[in-house]
């Protein structure tokens, strides 16, 4: 079997940083606004959990939901199949909403969880995204929020795992096999 090591990609300080940076985008542009977040779980939760810290809650009326949608399983690569496990707890109809998502790669899941949400009649859909690798897109899918573009590596930390494991490092790894 062969031994696995991670690198660094991103180190802490940077996702803070830029993190910190998101957060007071979003301030302004919903400013006296009230937004709802949708955190796709279970990658994301690490980065919405920084995200809501770093927005104003006294400029912006935030609220929070998340739902589970997978296409990889265990695998390292998408299935290309979608499938919502679990579903929000509230409506979003003529609400602000924002995805947040730990990573875009295909875009295949987050084009079906998109259209899926704009069944449900919310006033506008937002994607912010920590991550982005453009080399996998199949699908194009507009990112209004992102955090870092990144090469087409396997990913870990910070939200992401690798079948379930490593999402509590504290900064994005790639995988390097030896």
């Amino acid at each position: 079997m062969p031994e696995r090591r991670i690198e660094t990609l991103i180190s802490a300080q940077e996702l803070a940083k830029r993190i910190k940076e998101i957060g007071e985008t979003i301030t302004r542009d919903y400013e006296g606004k009230s937004l709802h977040m949708i955190g796709v779980l279970k990658g994301s939760f690490l980065f919405m959990a920084d995200l809501v810290r770093a927005i104003d809650p006294m400029k912006v009326h935030l609220t929070c939901d998340f739902l589970t949608i997978s296409s990889y399983g265990d695998a390292t690569k998408t299935t290309g199949e979608v499938k919502l496990v679990a579903d929000l707890t509230t409506s979003i109809s003529g609400r602000n909403i924002m995805v947040v998502e730990d990573i875009v790669d295909t875009g295949l899941t987050l084009h079906y969880l998109i259209e899926n949400l704009r069944t449900r009649q919310p006033q506008e859909i937002k994607l912010c995204s920590l991550l982005h690798k453009p080399a996998g897109k199949r699908v194009d899918v507009p990112i209004d929020y992102l955090g870092f573009e990144i090469p087409d590596k396997f990913v870990v930390g910070y939200g992401l795992d690798d079948r379930q494991e490593m999402r509590g490092l504290p900064f994005i790894g790639h995988v390097v096999e030896s």
